[in-house]
């Protein structure tokens, strides 16, 4: 049975993830105690020989040969290829289960476009669907444990209704040296041809979708059937579980206390257990336990596929999706935001704060680097035909305009109300001026701006000083 502690991790709280390294089963303590217990005594064997059985030349020898076994032991490299080992066996792990196949779409696409609500309608539907459901049985038969130990023989399949006894007859009288779960998905396609001709699929567009949703569940069982037979190349995985096993081999001599000798400033410590020899064990062949079990998630451990149940659940979803719901709808009526603009689907007392939280915009949208931080400003510039220029020259660049001089990026930022002002070019009185030649400024109110009565405005310049206030937001 698979081990889930997802809720156990919804919240990130304190001693969250503690709390799941007291858990037992599917745990590293259950794949892990017997090679511990192992180490353990082994190292304790040579830990009292060294101490007690061992003669004074003897402890020497034995001392000179833990300093080179210690040194030596940092030549291999644990880290690299343990860790990309695992790295390629969790995303083998992953695709396998990605493409174990469900009959979800295609159940779909059979309920939509095989038609008739008649007996021959609805034997079309289960029929098709049943097809691609005996496809998955026969390709987990051939990989799973569980699933073979269920099913160890086709009469098993036959009982199980998957297959009738007309068909199992015609499959064992089609020889192929080579798995046949690719039969049932042949049934299939001569069968939906069958069902085109006879007008059930109503035009070939459907007849092209039912067979794309056919081969993507065909190709998912091929791709389980290849993992199943092309393994990880078993040089790496030798050479991976030979490193594990040599290093704390020569750790157990290694990694002893010695008796204290000149020039070894270590051997002033004697702990008699070792605490980080043991932990470099837990983690090293942890790594590896971890690999071993999810090599092939099809077998019957812990965290293995819970393919059995897969089976059931499929088939009995698809023939509920093909049979019972086929033109089974509920009543079309309006739905309960009908006539508001805005929905406002209620909230539980649970729930409640989520209301008061602000939705988010984009993660630049508070920023105030270009907003002024006074209630009110007041800016107020003489304008002239040599002075005319547009404060905001990146703008003027895309426009080409010589716009207010009293309008930037700052008071666009905080106006928020007003009528649309348009500014003249800045020589009216030119030949090339056009009249029909009118820029939108921005957006602000008629009183919010006003002519100074020492610069009235000429035929040939600019207008004179406008003052613009800005609303504080």
């Amino acid at each position: 049975m698979t081990i889930s502690y997802t809720l156990k991790v919804a919240d990130a709280r304190f001693a969250g993830f503690s709390k799941l390294l007291f858990r037992w089963k599917g745990s590293i303590y259950k794949l892990l105690y017997k090679e511990f217990i192992v180490f353990i005594s082994l190292y304790s064997i040579f830990s009292v020989m060294y101490r007690y059985f061992l003669s004074h030349e003897q402890k020497i020898l034995f001392e000179n040969v833990a300093t080179y076994c210690d040194k030596q032991t940092s030549l291999i490299p644990m880290s690299f290829v343990l860790g990309f080992y695992v790295t390629l066996i969790i995303n083998r792990w992953w695709n396998q289960y990605t493409n174990i196949p469900l009959p979800d779409q295609l159940m779909c696409v059979v309920s939509s476009n095989v038609h008739g609500v008649d007996e021959r309608g609805r034997m079309l539907r289960r029929t098709l669907i049943r097809y691609a459901n005996l496809s998955a049985v026969l390709i987990l038969r051939s990989i799973s444990t569980r699933v073979r130990k269920r099913f160890p023989s086709l009469e098993h399949v036959v009982e199980a209704g998957f297959m009738t006894r007309d068909e199992l007859k015609k499959f064992e009288s089609l020889y192929s040296d080579f798995n046949k779960y690719w039969i049932p998905c042949v049934w299939f396609t001569n069968l939906a041809a069958q069902a085109r001709r006879e007008g059930r699929i109503r035009d070939d567009v459907a007849l092209r979708l039912l067979m794309d949703e056919l081969n993507q569940h065909r190709a998912k069982c091929s791709l389980l059937f290849h993992y199943d037979w092309i393994s990880i190349p078993l040089v790496y995985t030798q050479v991976v579980t030979i490193a594990v096993y040599s290093f704390f081999a020569f750790c157990l001599i290694g990694r002893q206390f010695l008796g204290r000798r000149p020039g070894y400033e270590e051997d002033n410590i004697d702990f008699y257990v070792p605490i980080f020899t043991l932990l470099q064990f837990f983690f090293y062949v942890g790594w590896l336990k971890v690999a071993e079990q999810i090599i092939n998630p099809f077998g019957e451990d812990d965290d293995d596929f819970e393919t059995n149940k897969l089976i059931d659940r499929n088939l009995q979803v698809s023939f509920l999706s093909v049979d019972d719901m086929y033109q089974n709808l509920p009543p079309i009526e309006k739905d309960k935001y009908w006539n508001e603009s805005t929905a406002q689907p209620p909230y539980t007392i649970a729930t409640a704060n989520e209301t008061h939280k602000p939705s988010f915009l984009g993660s630049t949208f508070d920023m105030r680097s270009l907003i002024s931080s006074d209630s009110q400003t007041e800016q107020q510039h003489q304008l002239t035909p040599d002075s005319c220029k547009m404060q905001t020259p990146l703008l003027n660049r895309f426009l080409n305009v010589a716009a207010s001089p009293t309008i930037s990026l700052k008071s666009l930022g905080r106006s928020n109300r007003g009528v649309t002002l348009l500014w003249k070019r800045a020589d009216s009185s030119s030949s090339n001026f056009q009249p029909n030649e009118l820029d939108l400024v921005t957006p602000i109110n008629e009183e919010d701006f006003r002519y100074d009565d020492q610069h009235k405005p000429s035929e040939s310049s600019c207008t004179g000083i406008i003052t613009l206030k800005v609303p504080q937001t």
